[in-house]
């Protein structure tokens, strides 16, 4: 009935939980006293009493009023601190966590899942915490109290409806193997139609040129199509359980009242303590009645939470709380397999100097950007070891270790603010004097000016301007960034002439006085590297200079040469 795991992910809030189901139990008790009592007064009406005799028994209906409006007060007050507060810690243990994570915190559960899940998911677990779980231990309660304090007055009655109340749960039971398949599709489905949503976002324009988006448009309907279905199934499972609940409850307190009846007829009870339990005996029901109704809506929240779960669960790159003293980074006989079964990368030995170009080359799928996660930190090694100066990666901080390192990807990301502030970014204590600087090494500073200055505020991942701009922004802000190890990874694909050429020029100025290491493709962007790794199916086959390589007339030179005779080609195509 409670996912232990679940559970055990709140700490401070559990408390508060079991502060809901103690004053529920106390407005339990609040309403079982005023039943008395107005049964006791017209008691005292059948009779021929004082007014001095109602005195008492008003005053405990009157108390037990108060109570049970504070009871209830307390109920709503704790629940509404559960919620805030679950949704609150949950939202942020999902934010360390995908901090933690890095760029790996998409891989497991994707972006859409991860977005469905810390946003509606969270709020499906409110209902979980605040409802479900307070409910469950009142309604395991509640019947126990009732028994015990009717029994002494009807022992059948007791009995029998003592024993109907345990159809609920097992009515419960009966659906919950089901539910839980029928919930965990729901959210499966839910997630892969987002998923779907922000992949045709995200492709709109390659869809549009491909002719392809009235296709995708049907590939959309029919996962929302399929996600009503799953929503309808869960709508009338969930209408079929609470049909059959309301059978049990109201039928038990049914069944109560006729056994009530017979006893006054049968003069084993008085005409008032009848009353009493007739009164009271729904009162046997409506606790397991409500928390069967919670329990669907609190299914939806573990199936939610289970997904939570997974990405709280993933295991997290280890990081220790020692300083970078030194800058060399070496790879010794590395391996890596993302699934434990192929390696990826086989017995890499590799170092990369304090100054200096290093790059790594190879065609695509030959372990390159494999390795440059491996170096800043994202990967870690099956087998080997990953030093920092002398020190294996796992023991240095975080924080100081990416203090030290930078990464220039073709997919850098621009943030959508302005041009200064994704300069602050990379570094807080920037004047605008050293931005400025920045853009005019990478020749964007006349363009900034003429296009609103340091203040023009560039769109989601910077498209509203060029291809070429945004590789050259990113470099600027990198470079602002003041670190000791530079990492170019891809930095020059699909962008002009001209923006490659400004960029290398920068990698080979940063070369003087910082590591800078390069993974391409283009072997004409590396000539002038001081080490190159050639790399190919996870293994380094050649190493040397491109002087070096190109005498050893390996693989390396044969890659140059194609290379070159196609840009030979295409100037030649040009010039015609």
């Amino acid at each position: 009935m409670i996912n232990k795991k679940l559970f055990a992910l709140i700490n401070s809030e559990k408390k508060y939980i079991y502060f809901t189901a103690v004053f529920m139990i106390i407005r339990l008790f609040a309403n079982i006293v005023f039943t008395a009592s107005i049964c006791f007064i017209l008691y005292l009406s059948s009779r021929t009493t004082m007014i001095v005799d109602y005195i008492w028994p008003l005053i405990i209906a009157l108390f037990s009023i108060i109570v049970r409006y504070f009871s209830v007060d307390f109920i709503y007050k704790y629940k509404e601190i559960i919620g805030k507060k679950v949704k609150k810690d949950i939202r942020l243990s999902i934010y360390r966590k995908i901090a933690a994570l890095g760029v790996n915190s998409t891989k497991e559960l994707g972006l859409a899942a991860i977005i469905q899940v810390a946003i509606e998911g969270v709020e499906q677990l409110d209902v979980y915490y605040s409802i479900y779980i307070p409910q469950f231990f009142y309604a395991m309660i509640a019947p126990i109290i009732l028994f015990f304090i009717t029994a002494w007055l009807d022992l059948t009655y007791s009995v029998i409806l003592i024993g109907c109340v345990p159809l609920i749960p097992l009515s419960i039971i009966a659906v919950s193997k089901y539910a839980k398949k029928v919930f965990s599709k729901y959210w499966s489905q839910y997630t892969s139609m987002g998923d779907s949503f922000l992949d045709s976002v995200q492709g709109l324009k390659e869809l549009k040129i491909f002719q392809y988006d009235e296709v995708q448009q049907k590939n959309i309907n029919k996962s929302a199509e399929e996600f009503r279905k799953i929503t309808m199934k869960v709508l009338v499972m969930q209408l079929f359980s609470t049909t059959i609940m309301d059978l049990i409850a109201y039928g038990g307190a049914a069944i109560g009242i006729v056994v009530a009846i017979k006893s006054v007829i049968d003069l084993s009870i008085s005409p008032f303590i009848g009353l009493f339990l007739i009164l009271i005996s729904v009162e046997f029901f409506l606790p397991l009645r409500a928390f069967g109704s919670a329990f669907h809506i609190a299914m939806n929240g573990v199936s939610a939470g289970e997904k939570i779960l997974t990405l709280l669960n993933i295991p997290e790159p280890k990081w220790g709380n020692e300083k970078v003293d030194s800058t060399k980074v070496e790879l010794k006989n590395i391996y890596f397999s993302y699934d434990n079964k192929r390696n990826i990368i086989e017995n890499v030995t590799m170092s990369f100097p304090e100054v200096g170009i290093t790059s790594i080359v190879g065609e695509s799928g030959c372990g390159k950007s494999t390795i440059a996660n491996i170096i800043i930190g994202a990967l870690r090694v099956n087998k080997g070891r990953v030093l920092v100066g002398d020190k294996d990666i796992e023991r240095l901080s975080r924080e100081s270790y990416y203090s030290t390192i930078a990464v220039v990807s073709y997919d850098t990301y621009i943030f959508n603010c302005s041009i200064r502030e994704n300069f602050l970014l990379a570094n807080k204590d920037a004047i605008d004097k050293e931005m400025l600087d920045s853009l005019k090494s990478v020749n964007l500073l006349d363009f900034v000016i003429k296009n609103g200055g340091l203040d023009k505020v560039l769109s989601e991942d910077a498209i509203n301007i060029s291809g070429g701009q945004k590789q050259r922004l990113a470099l600027a802000i990198n470079l602002l960034a003041k670190k000791q190890i530079y990492i170019f990874d891809e930095a020059t694909s699909n962008i002009d002439v001209e923006s490659e050429s400004i960029i290398l020029k920068n990698i080979i100025q940063l070369s003087k006085t910082k590591s800078v290491i390069i993974i391409s493709h283009k072997l004409a962007n590396i000539i002038n590297a001081d080490q190159i790794y050639f790399m190919n199916k996870g293994r380094i086959i050649e190493k040397g200079n491109h002087k070096n390589l190109l005498e050893q007339n390996g693989r390396y030179t044969k890659l140059y040469q194609t290379q070159t005779n196609l840009e030979d080609t295409y100037r030649l195509g040009e010039i015609i």
